[in-house]
């Protein structure tokens, strides 16, 4: 079974390509043009060992808002894609991951039905600008880039700060929770064959 998928998405903001690998190693060639948000969908694809080719332009003169969620939204799809029927993954995933003082704690249920949920970030996060020179990454935009992931991977996906002061930080424990709790999710399970839901799909 090959668990990959390629698509692209193109719009008057923005243009992106993504290719995936279920099955990967984690390995990843990112460019999305906002510095900071290519080390977190690096962290992303090491941690779930799923392999990510992800290249995005956009109307970056303007901030990176089109670009984070297209990107977003687009590997949701690829994700989606690549799973298929669902059939023999083990569904559900669940990680809690630190960095330093933060601590994030993240479940994935590909129940294929799109749905979020992020809570406990501080306030101050959503103003948070994180990044060297060229484009910064918003803090507010964690919750969009795991909202527009969840509801085009149709999975449900409660990401939790525990703890945490340091908006990188924050960030990136929460992004590494994310990706743990995906690798769970999608992992093939050697002892189910059918899709696992009593309904019989997802």
């Amino acid at each position: 079974m090959n668990r990959v998928a390629s698509l692209k998405r193109t719009t008057s903001e923005s243009t992106i390509a993504v290719s995936i690998d279920l099955d990967g190693q984690g390995q990843s060639s990112i460019n999305t043009g906002v510095g900071f948000y290519d080390h977190m969908l690096t962290a992303l694809s090491r941690h779930s060992l799923i392999d990510m080719d992800i290249h995005a332009e956009g109307d970056l003169h303007i901030d990176g808002h089109h670009v984070v969620e297209d990107t977003a939204i687009t590997l949701g799809q690829a994700i989606d894609t690549a799973l298929g029927d669902r059939r023999g993954v083990s569904r559900f995933g669940q990680a809690t991951i630190p960095l330093d003082e933060s601590l994030a704690s993240c479940v994935v249920d590909l129940s294929g039905r799109g749905f979020a949920v992020c809570s406990g970030e501080p306030d101050a996060q959503v103003y948070a600008r994180i990044g060297g020179s060229g484009v910064p990454y918003q803090g507010s935009m964690t919750a969009h880039v795991v909202q527009s992931l969840a509801l085009n991977a149709k999975a449900c996906v409660h990401l939790t700060l525990l703890a945490g002061r340091d908006p990188h930080h924050i960030v990136e424990a929460q992004f590494k929770a994310l990706a743990r709790a995906l690798r769970f999710a999608v992992e093939l399970d050697p002892r189910v064959t059918e899709v696992p839901s009593t309904k019989g799909s997802l």
